[in-house]
């Protein structure tokens, strides 16, 4: 295990790719988890928590190969979840034995509601079982996190002797869960520094906070916390998670990054350090939450912070004038010091192979061979339609290519026929996973509602569209459009994305994608035991 960090910096513990995923709609395949995994060690997060291990066999694999190919020796420390039962925390150290830094975070709740109604024991069984489950996880791995479930409404002086066992049977984080994102920043703050104040032996751990966005307020609890002690922010990016979401990577990191001079001070550092107080690279995280918004289908508000599109752009007349004078008078931050720049002309339709996997690589991208193929022709596709081809146009490209479900079922035509004064017509082909063709056509009330009616005529599987969102890649009559959708299923949400000039083409990639997925959970649904379900909505409350 490394050394513990110097108390003057703040460990960024993401959290996208287990809590992340939880959210409605957000199930992510393990190529796409461990795509945005190698993407947040190239941001520089301190801890990817990978996953559940023993929530089902996918997520146990895809902990395992995360923990393979991304926790190397420079790499970040891998992470996985475990409530505080010897089967999960076993499952947890099975999936993390690649990686270099392996941690298991463990957790039971200890506010007085979940002990009467959730768990049905007493306090004293509690605490017997977060002291030795923290023991048997210390068995497995030397770094191991400990959280008190719902530990905002749990009794203090409870609370305090529960962290003081769990450190002394080995723990080396403890985590601090706003579970249902109930308090407001100060009240968070004051439950900081009353551990800090009564755990005795806390300074022999991390002290770290997690928190849900219930009611907005997660980052400003996060960093009001740091000013009584919290060194660790656990967090996912763009705030994705459960219900309302998580606190924001990207909002807490830059908060971090231009009010260093304010929260210096309470890490024990001079006012004027320039000294960042995190290792993101945070050039990195307009390129990650592209991509994680691209893989879960989820996409950014346009007023999100930071990262939304709207957050550099200015409309006031007033604005526009004092930012051509001088752009601090109106922005506290430079949009290149989130890696978002210009759209520029980097290629066109003479442009060769090799020009094109060159610029890629510039762009983050890292395909193998077949991955690449697919992308060229794409891109040669799209050459041909667009004379300006934009950084922003081969990102869109290459996701809608080579981070796509399995394609069990694929959209070989699509033709639509509408008008003001015509019935909407659309007839579509597709190939089966057993290769038979079939074609089937449909009326709506509009050419997209059309093709989904004709694509639902052969591809049987019952659903309910539920979102259906287009936005355009660059500006301009020919500019890529993405489409998003969102599909129900009993209780559960499938996304589908696909990008295109023609947007009707995207509209039925999309919803084909969609399908795909729940096609996939349709067909291995019966591999999840029970016990894997029941840990998984235990989980979902963390």
């Amino acid at each position: 295990m490394r050394d513990l960090p110097s108390s003057d910096r703040i460990i960024i513990f993401d959290t996208t790719l287990r809590d992340g995923e939880q959210a409605p709609g957000a199930t992510l395949n393990g190529e796409e988890k461990i795509a945005i995994a190698r993407q947040l060690a190239r941001l520089g997060v301190d801890v990817i928590e990978a996953g559940f291990a023993f929530a089902s066999p996918g997520d146990f694999d895809a902990v395992r190969r995360i923990a393979e190919l991304v926790g190397t020796e420079d790499g970040p420390v891998i992470c996985s979840l475990a409530r505080a039962i010897p089967a999960d925390i076993k499952a947890a150290a099975e999936a993390l034995q690649p990686a270099v830094h392996g941690r298991i975070h463990t957790f039971i709740s200890t506010s007085d509601i979940h002990l009467e109604y959730q768990l049905k024991k007493s306090r004293s069984e509690v605490l017997a079982i977060a002291e030795e489950m923290v023991t048997y996880a210390k068995s497995f791995v030397e770094d191991v996190e400990f959280s008190p479930m719902d530990a905002a409404r749990s009794e203090p002086a409870y609370l305090y002797q529960v962290l003081e066992k769990a450190i002394d049977a080995g723990a080396t984080t403890i985590n601090i869960p706003d579970t249902v994102g109930y308090m407001t920043p100060s009240e968070f703050g004051d439950m900081i520094r009353g551990i800090k104040e009564n755990v005795p032996n806390i300074d022999n751990a991390i002290l770290s906070v997690h928190g849900h966005n219930d009611l907005g307020l997660a980052v400003a609890s996060f960093l009001e916390a740091i000013k009584y002690g919290a060194r660790q922010l656990e967090c996912t990016i763009n705030g994705i998670g459960e219900r309302a979401g998580n606190a924001a990577l990207e909002e807490l990191v830059m908060a971090l990054h231009v009010r260093r001079q304010y929260f210096n001070p309470f890490l024990g550092r001079p006012v004027d350090s320039e000294v960042p107080l995190t290792k993101i690279n945070t050039t990195e995280i307009y390129r990650t939450s592209r991509l994680v918004s691209n893989m879960t289908g989820m996409l950014v508000q346009p007023n999100k912070a930071i990262v939304g599109a709207n957050a550099f752009a200015h409309e006031s007349g007033i604005h526009q004038d004092g930012m051509l004078k001088n752009r601090n008078t109106y922005e506290i931050m430079d949009a290149q010091s989130i890696g978002l720049t210009d759209n520029q002309i980097v290629l066109g339709k003479h442009s060769g192979r090799n020009a094109f996997r060159t610029r890629l690589g510039e762009l983050g991208f890292e395909l193998g061979d077949q991955e690449l193929n697919k992308a060229f022709v794409r891109f040669k596709e799209l050459a041909d339609k667009k004379k300006e081809i934009t950084d922003w146009d081969l990102e869109s490209i290459v996701n809608d290519e080579t981070q796509q479900p399995p394609e069990l079922f694929r959209l070989e035509m699509v033709q639509v026929s509408c008008g003001s004064n015509a019935q909407p017509t659309a007839t579509v082909r597709i190939r089966t996973p057993q290769g038979e063709e079939l074609m089937d056509a449909a009326t709506g009330t509009g050419p997209v509602d059309a093709i989904y009616k004709a694509i639902n005529r052969v591809i049987q599987v019952p659903n309910q569209l539920i979102e259906f969102s287009v936005q355009s890649v660059t500006a301009g009559i020919d500019a890529i459009g993405e489409v998003t959708i969102r599909l129900k299923y009993g209780e559960r949400i499938f996304s589908g994305r696909s990008a295109n000039t023609d947007i009707v083409v995207a509209s039925a990639q999309a919803y084909v994608n969609a399908l795909n997925r729940l096609y996939v959970v349709l067909e291995g649904g019966s591999s999840t035991t029970q016990a894997q379900q029941e840990a998984g909505r235990e989980a979902a409350s963390v």
